[in-house]
C-alpha cells in the first residue's frame, strides 16, 4: 500500500489542493481548514448549504492567503488583529477576523453576508475527548486532524451506486471522484475494499497516526465540485450498505503520534 494522493483545503469547505507532499502538523497537515467563513451573526457557513463556497479556491504562499474566484479579481487576504468566537462542532473558538475586503470579496461571491475568519493559533481547538487524548489539537476540520480514504473503498462504492442504478432503470452514472469526499490522503494498493475500518494505528512513510473512528458522511458529499449541484448519491447507496449508529460512513480519521513529512508513494501499514 502506498500514498496516492495528498489535499489540503485552506478554507473550510472551499477547493482543494493536490500536493506532492506536506508537512504534518500536531492539528493536521500544514494550511489545511486553518480558516472558514460565517455569516453577519457569527455563525459558520459551510458548502452544505451553500454550495458556491466551493467556487473559492484559496492559496498560501510565504503564509500569506490569495482568494480566487470567478466573480472577482484576485484578493490577497490581510487578517486584522480582532478575536470572536466561532462554533466549530463541540467547541467556540476564538479566530482572528480577515478584514473587510476579504469580506466583501465573499460576500459578492455567496451572494449573502459573509466574512473570513482564520485560526492564527492552532493550538486553541482540542479534539473530541472520547477519542483523542488531552493534549491533542485540530484545526478547522470537522473533527480530527486527518482524515484517510483508499481508492479500493471508493471502487467498491462506484460499483454499488452502478447496482443502484441498474435497479432502479436509471442512466449508469459516472464514477464519483475521490475529491466529493474531501481526504487529506489517498492509500492506493489497499486489499479489501473498507479494511481500513479495522485499523487501530498505521504507519505513513516514517510517521505513526492513531486511528479515532470511522468518519461519517453528510450532504457536501452529494454536491458536484463541478456544478455545484446536488444529487442523491453517495448517501443513497452508502445509507443501504454502510449505515450504523444511525449514520453513513466512508474513510478514517487519524491522529499524528509525532510531527513529520509525508509524500507521494510512501508505503502505508497497518500496525
Amino acid at each position: 500500500m502506498r500514498v496516492q494522493g495528498i489535499h489540503v483545503y485552506p478554507i473550510k469547505s472551499t477547493q482543494g489542493h493536490d500536493l506532492d507532499s506536506a508537512e504534518v502538523e500536531p492539528w493536521g497537515l500544514a494550511d489545511d481548514r486553518r480558516y472558514l467563513v460565517v455569516d453577519e451573526h457569527g455563525e459558520l457557513i459551510t458548502a452544505r448549504a451553500v454550495p458556491m463556497l466551493l467556487a473559492c479556491r484559496a492559496e498560501v504562499a510565504g503564509g500569506t492567503l490569495t482568494l480566487t474566484g470567478p466573480h472577482a479579481d484576485p484578493l490577497l487576504v490581510r487578517p486584522t488583529t480582532e478575536l470572536t468566537g466561532v462554533q466549530v462542532g463541540r467547541t467556540v473558538v476564538e479566530l482572528r477576523d480577515c478584514g473587510d475586503e476579504a469580506a466583501a470579496w465573499l460576500s459578492a461571491l455567496l451572494e449573502r453576508p459573509a466574512r473570513l475568519k482564520w485560526l492564527d493559533d492552532p493550538t486553541r481547538r482540542p479534539v473530541n475527548p472520547e477519542y483523542g487524548r488531552p493534549d491533542d489539537r485540530v484545526s478547522l476540520a470537522d473533527g480530527y486532524p486527518l482524515h484517510l480514504t483508499s481508492t479500493t473503498s471508493l471502487a467498491q462504492l462506484n460499483d454499488w451506486i452502478a447496482e443502484t442504478a441498474i435497479e432502479r432503470g436509471e442512466d449508469l452514472p459516472e464514477p464519483l471522484p475521490m475529491r466529493r469526499f474531501r481526504p487529506n490522503m489517498v492509500v492506493e494498493g489497499v486489499a479489501k475494499p473498507f479494511a481500513e475500518d479495522q485499523w487501530k494505528r498505521v504507519r505513513i512513510g516514517d510517521l505513526d497516526f492513531r486511528v479515532t473512528k470511522g468518519c461519517d458522511r453528510c450532504v457536501l458529499t452529494t454536491i458536484d465540485p463541478a456544478t455545484y449541484t446536488k444529487g442523491k448519491e453517495p448517501i443513497r447507496t452508502l445509507s443501504r450498505h454502510r449505515k450504523w449508529d444511525g449514520k453513513v460512513w466512508f474513510g478514517i480519521n487519524l491522529i499524528p503520534d509525532a510531527p513529520g513529512h509525508i509524500t507521494l508513494g510512501d508505503p502505508v501499514t497497518p500496525l
